[in-house]
């Protein structure tokens, strides 16, 4: 071997990396996570455990049942560390993209944790973890290719044992010679130990196959170097370590290699290593990076399941450790760290008083709300809700948020209200530093902002002592002239700092006490590349804005700072949200709000009775003031109305145009000069202005435009100023208001064509790129402007301009709309467009083409959505037309829920079990019978599919009703006397949680399939049930005397799972199709599958492909097959079974088919 082969071995080694991590450099990092504090170890597990590191199931197993569990981890963690650490560190691996964050985390910790004494002498650096110096290992490589070409005998390593018992490791001394008769050797190349062959591909050895040596120190090759080749400073010499034994079978065959491989490492004495350190490494080997076969679960196509092709995340392996017997213990002093507080160096005078100086700045700035109103008078203090991420896999998991956002159902989001004062800390108390803070277009984000700086003002936040607010509305992204002092001090909210330098330096010097805020972060736009190329100095080196955040988000620069950004949940941030410590959403009013916050707005006690009893009394303005934004809009309009009979918009487009014209109106009447012909010449340019912000996804105003034209809109409130770096900036003051007036712009101008107008109205059948509210809001607009019926004096379109032809073409694309071909976000924006037109006619044409099925399933429907949906769907009647309704992961409220359901066209829906529930107790508290029963009759399961925990977590509840005939909170039901329908008529169930949920989940499964009597399929397809699944499936296979389809492929079933399901089998005797594919059954197995295959009379399809079984059980197989005349397939094929017999079997029955 040359020195060039080594050196490419070894940077191809270093450089795997790169791709995945490998397991080595996880266990050292998780051996440093252990080591650095003890008392760390719990809250560590529960981090992972929190974020589907480790399956439930996983977590509790490494605590014993009982109240010793800690004691009991505890005791493992001092007594035998190394363990611990190999059997945390090969899920840690399988999800590194996760775990990774969290074990920085801890080890962040270490400067905060100081160890006693007796700790810190008994912990023992690794020696595998440290590297030598490049120009030694370089000259080692020199001396070891003229030993090897010259002096090595390739006979030396067969004189170690597979099999060593010795538990002593005696390094030679260096100064020890090696016989003559192998010192005059020369030889010019060294044959290595071949790879036993067997013509046969290797397989990935079954779990049972795993042999770990009794010696935990390695076969150890001592090489001679000569003095100056030694490391400085008393370094050891090399060692040959034989990671895996010659006759020790291989974790993963298809990538390392069946001989014996040797690592070289430093040499140490045997007094300066610790014996938990020198245990054989278990799985995978040490170096090695995931497979596919491990990181993708592939297997080859061939289920009988139509979800086989489906992506899952990948297989999670049982990390457990085999048990050693003889391991030295080491015994730690059970009394945790002391931990020292750090000293912060005392604020100098000039950042006390910039301290003071921005308090007061902030409490200046942020008293308003919009309309001049104060925020301590008028600020209604809304809820947070905990939000969560499903992490999807695949090319396109990073094109949209919002369907990575976990849905909750109504009464999670109940349980997952926060207050503000838990914004940094949740449930766990722990601080979270990059916190995200989502919310639609007009809930009051920037309004919350501002209600959290004036807290911090008054000094409730007393964890931070800077709080610096960046607008990113103002910032320019284009330059890259930026530091960070300059992004806190000159871009921020905060007044001018006259030594900079010294509250610079301060800020340094205690980052975690930096709370700094991105308001309005959705207008960053090309967010590809986001946390790419981060800044990394604190200097005067000049980034961009997208680099300075990246540089803070990421750690690089001001490292434990607070981060909290704000945006909207439909725009593209996926790089980001995967990564913040907490997701939250800002809640909208409820109607407890609404009534708070209009008694707030209007002073008088008389205005406030009649403003509320008009949005009490009109059901569609109700529903809008959910919407903060629109609550203020709607007080606003009922302020200045003319009369108080005056009718209340019944459409979004009446209501904003409305408000506009009232705003112009009032401009013009405090300042007479202003554009008497405002319709011909101020109206037409702002629209203009306003699409052209719109198509560059920005809010801001063009400086060069008319000062008229300006003054008019700032002082109607139509625009907004903001004070920039250096300048003032104009932008429209809210995403409604912009939207509106492009809509104007499209609808009136003789520049816009007809398919521009069309292309930007009504929903489109194809895909398109999403773009967020903005265009959802415009389609609303310009549908409703086209079809308008405004009185005189209300629209601010211009009535001489003629727009027939434009209504035209959108008239003939609704006609030519396809509601059965739309996903259900679409279909909801199809439902608001037809609203906005407030026709009859497309009213009727929409409910006639609509399918029977209506599905808004992962669409989240707000309290405007579900009175839309409900207008529209109530003149199906006329049309003699009911529906089946989807209305699962919707956060649909119950009542909305309550509406809908009481529909007459509504013939049976489908809602988070959880809020079924609380409908029908809700119904059962108002004594409302009648349509008690009907929601309980029109409440069905059919077809079932359980993707997420939550799916299957309520299903026992409903079990219990439909058992004791009565709610959890109640007496009989006489409702219930039949039980709930949904139970007895549902026939397809999927259950498709997976590897981290599935076996966690599957007892509550078990608990609900006897009460499933009418069920016909059922799908268990990759969930990992393993052998106790299986026979707890068993247990209840006879109660299913209706199904015909069994699937439990990819599920780790061996011989005794399948020995239990072979007796249970034949009580089901119309069972046509079970699939067994890819499970790891053996000859023995397969043998009791055959003795039961006669029995099963109705059975047509048996897939038992790629198990383990060889051409024993195959036999055993093929003549049971000659005595099942109704069977129409075996599917047997696997590689364990020689071509030949199979060939053979196949020849004697054509039933017997492969792949």
């Amino acid at each position: 071997m040359t020195r060039r082969k080594l050196s490419i071995a070894m940077s191809v080694s270093r450089g795997c990396c790169a791709v995945m991590v490998p397991f080595e450099d996880v266990l050292s990092r998780v051996r440093k996570a252990l080591q650095v504090s003890p008392s760390l170890l719990h809250e560590l597990l529960r981090e992972l455990h929190e974020d589907n590191v480790f399956s439930t199931q996983y977590y509790q197993s490494l605590y014993k049942d009982g109240e010793d569990g800690e004691q009991h981890l505890r005791d493992v963690f001092y007594n035998d560390p190394e363990d611990l650490a190999r059997r945390l560190s090969l899920p840690i691996w399988q999800n590194w993209d996760i775990s990774q964050g969290i074990l920085d985390s801890v080890l962040s910790k270490e400067e905060d944790m100081v160890p006693s004494d007796a700790e810190s002498q008994d912990i023992v650096p690794d020696p595998m973890s440290e590297l030598l110096p490049d120009n030694v290992i370089l000259e080692y490589l020199d001396s070891l290719e003229e030993f090897i070409e010259e002096d090595f005998d390739p006979k030396f390593f067969d004189n170690f044992s597979a099999v060593d018992t010795d538990t002593t490791c005696t390094p030679i001394p260096e100064d020890a010679s090696f016989p003559d008769e192998v010192q005059s050797r020369k030889r010019k190349a060294t044959a290595w130990p071949e790879s036993p062959s067997n013509g046969r591909l290797p397989n990935i050895t079954p779990e049972s196959s795993f042999h770990l040596s009794s010696n935990p120190f390695q076969h150890v090759l001592r090489i001679p170097f000569s003095p100056p080749l030694l490391p400085p400073s008393g370094g050891s010499p090399l060692q040959f370590i034989q990671t895996i034994g010659p006759y020790t079978a291989p974790l993963i065959g298809t990538v390392v290699p069946t001989g014996p491989t040797y690592v070289i490492v430093s040499a140490v004495s045997p007094q300066c290593v610790s014996p938990g350190t020198q245990i054989i490494p278990l799985s995978p080997a040490d170096g090695t990076v995931a497979p596919p076969e491990l990181t993708g679960s592939v297997l080859p196509v061939g289920s009988s399941s139509d979800s086989a092709c489906q992506g899952l995340p990948p297989v999670s392996v049982d990390t457990l450790s085999p048990t050693k017997e003889g391991n030295p213990q080491k015994n730690y002093d059970s009394t945790p760290p002391k931990t020292e507080r750090k000293i912060r160096p005392e604020a100098p005078e000039c950042v006390k008083d910039y301290i003071h100086h921005i308090k007061s700045y902030m409490r200046d700035v942020c008293c308003s709300m919009r309309g001049g109103m104060g925020m301590e008078s008028h600020y209604v203090d809304t809820h947070l809700v905990q939000r969560k991420l499903l992490i999807k896999s695949g090319k396109n998991a990073n094109k949209c948020l919002e369907k990575e956002l976990v849905i909750l159902s109504d009464s999670e989001r109940k349980k997952a209200k926060l207050d503000r004062s838990q914004l940094f800390h949740n449930s766990d108390s722990r601080l979270k530093q990059s916190v995200t803070l989502l919310g639609k277009a007009g809930v009051g984000k920037t309004t919350f902002i501002q209600h959290l700086c004036l807290d911090w003002a008054s000094g409730s936040l007393p964890q931070f002592q800077f709080v610096f607010l960046l607008n990113c509305k103002i910032l320019d992204l284009t330059q890259s002239n930026y530091s960070l002092k300059g992004l806190l001090f000159d871009l921020s909210m905060a007044p001018r700092c006259k030594d900079s330098d010294s509250v610079f330096k301060h800020i340094l010097s205690c980052p975690d006490e930096v709370l700094i805020i991105f308001d309005s972060f959705d207008h960053i736009k090309d967010f590809e590349g986001l946390l790419q190329s981060p800044a990394k100095s604190h200097t005067n080196t000049k980034y961009t804005i997208k680099q300075l955040f990246s540089g803070l988000f990421q750690k690089e620069i001001l490292s434990g700072c607070t981060l909290l950004i704000a945006t909207r949940p439909k725009d593209v941030l996926n790089q980001v949200l995967r990564k913040v410590d907490s997701l939250l959403e800002l809640c909208g009013f409820s109607p407890e709000d609404i009534e708070l916050y209009t008694s707030k707005y209007f002073g008088d006690a008389s205005l406030q009775e009649s403003a509320l009893k008009q949005i009490k009394n009109h059901r569609y303005i109700s529903s809008l003031c959910s919407n903060p934004l629109l609550c203020w809009t709607t007080c606003f309009l009922l302020e200045h109305q003319d009369s108080c009979n005056d009718d209340l918009p019944s459409t979004l487009t009446d209501l904003y145009q409305r408000v506009t014209s009232k705003h112009l109106q009032l401009a013009s009447l405090e300042n007479s000069s202003l554009c008497k012909n405002r319709k011909q010449l101020d109206i037409p340019q702002l629209c203009k202005m306003a699409w052209e912000g719109l198509e560059n996804h920005d809010t801001r105003v063009n400086p060069a435009s008319s000062t008229e034209l300006l003054d008019c809109s700032l002082k109607s409130g139509i625009l907004a100023s903001y004070k920039a770096s250096e300048h003032q900036e104009n932008h429209f003051v809210d995403l409604f208001t912009q939207n509106l007036l492009s809509a104007v712009h499209l609808v009136q101008s003789k520049q816009v064509n007809e398919k521009m107008v069309v292309a930007n109205s009504v929903v489109h059948q194809k895909k398109r790129k999403v773009q967020g509210e903005s265009q959802d809001v415009l389609q609303r607009f310009v549908t409703g402007l086209v079809f308008q019926k405004a009185a005189d004096g209300v629209s601010i379109l211009d009535s001489s301009v003629n727009i027939k032809a434009k209504r035209k073409a959108v008239e003939t694309h609704l006609e030519s709309m396809k509601p059965n071909d739309l996903v259900p976000a679409r279909l909801l924006e199809l439902f608001h467009c037809v609203y906005e037109t407030s026709s009859a006619k497309f009213a009727k044409l929409l409910l006639k083409n609509l399918p029977d099925n209506l599905s808004f399933y992962g669409t989240q429907l707000c309290p405007l959505d579900v009175y839309v949906i409900c207008h529209l769907l109530q003149q199906a009647s006329a049309l003699k037309r009911t529906f089946s309704i989807n209305l699962q992961d919707t956060c649909i409220p119950i009542c909305g829920l309550k509406e809908l359901v009481g529909l007459k066209c509504i013939k049976s829906f489908w809602a988070h079990t959880a809020d079924t529930i609380g409908l029908w107790e809700d119904l059962h508290q108002s004594n409302d019978e009648l349509n008690l029963k009907s929601a309980i009759e029109k409440f069905t399961l059919h077809p079932f599919k359980a993707t997420q925990g939550y799916h299957i977590e309520n299903l026992p509840v409903l079990v219990q009703i439909h058992r004791e005939k009565k709610l959890p909170m109640s007496e009989f039901v006489s409702a219930l006397d039949e039980g709930v329908p949904a139970l007895r008529h549902l026939q397809r169930l999927e259950f498709e949680l997976g590897v981290q949920n599935g076996p966690e989940l599957f007892p509550k499964l078990i608990e609900v399939l006897p009460s499933l009597q009418s069920l016909q399929h059922l799908d268990l397809e990759k969930n990992q049930i393993g052998d106790s699944g299986a026979e707890k499936l068993a247990g209840v296979l006879h109660f299913l005397e209706c199904l015909k389809l069994l699937n439990l492929s990819q599920n780790l079933i061996g011989d005794a799972g399948v020995e239990k399901l072979a007796k249970a089998l034949p009580s089901v005797p119309s069972l046509q199709s079970l699939s067994l594919y890819g499970n790891v059954i053996s000859d023995s197995g397969a043998e009791h599958l055959a003795l039961v295959l006669p029995d099963m009379n109705f059975l047509q399809d048996l897939d038992v492909k790629f198990n383990k079984f060889t051409d024993i059980g195959a036999t055993k197989l093929s003549a049971a097959l000659k005595n099942c005349t109704g069977m129409k397939s075996l599917e047997l094929w696997n590689d364990c079974i020689p071509y030949g017999v199979f060939e053979h079997l196949r020849l004697q029955d054509p039933r017997i088919r492969s792949l």
